[in-house]
């Protein structure tokens, strides 16, 4: 039987919110181990001067326990 742990990201990209959801997963490997799903909770965008200068996720990331 599999037991899966469940944590709490936030992320940011210049690029999207895509490349964000990356980033979450590539960081969360270098500590984490048998990462199985992101599920992301919430978007959020930065705007400047009417244009987007970021894009914000907050997401869980679920990890097989060894």
């Amino acid at each position: 039987m599999t037991t899966l742990k469940v944590i709490e990201v936030l992320a940011q990209s210049d690029k999207s919110w895509e490349h964000a959801a990356q980033l979450a997963v590539t960081k969360g490997a270098e500590s984490l181990h048998n990462i199985k799903s992101l599920y992301i909770k919430e978007l959020e965008a930065k705007v400047e001067n009417n244009k987007i200068v970021s894009y914000r996720i907050n997401a869980k990331l679920s990890f097989e326990l060894d």
